[in-house]
Parts: C-alpha cells; sequence; structure tokens
C-alpha cells in the first residue's frame, strides 16, 4: 500500500489477520477443528485475546472512517 498514514497501514494490517482468522474459523468448522489462530496463540490468555479481537474491530471502524473522511495524509 503507498501512501497512507501509520494508523491506516495498520488497520489494514490487522484487518488481513482478522479476516484470514476468520476464514480460518470457517474452514475449521466444517472439519470440527479449532483453527482461530488467535485462540490457539492467545487461548491461555482470554484478555490478551479479548484485546486482539477489540483491535481488529477497531481497525475495522478507522478503515471504514477512511473511506468516507481520510485523513489529509491518505487522500
Amino acid at each position: 500500500m503507498k501512501g497512507g498514514c501509520s494508523m491506516t497501514k495498520l488497520a489494514w494490517v490487522l484487518l488481513l489477520v482478522g479476516g484470514l482468522n476468520w476464514g480460518l474459523v470457517g474452514v475449521g468448522n466444517f472439519t470440527d477443528a479449532n483453527w482461530n489462530l488467535v485462540n490457539l496463540i492467545f487461548g491461555g490468555a482470554p484478555t490478551v485475546e479479548n484485546v486482539v479481537y477489540l483491535l481488529v474491530g477497531l481497525a475495522a471502524l478507522w478503515a471504514g472512517w477512511g473511506m468516507v473522511a481520510g485523513c489529509k495524509d491518505c487522500k
């Protein structure tokens, strides 16, 4: 991704990670397996796992806001 501010780049990385994780969750459900990577990596620390989910959700809000308003660096 060229241009854009650091926050927008970070948001897109988090959205990519979140999207891939949800895709693996879907595939895992078909095979009766736990392919939730966030849970597998941070399952022993539920607070950290919840923070990761929160960050992905905030990244989605940031990216959605950027599509509508954008910041001066992202235009």
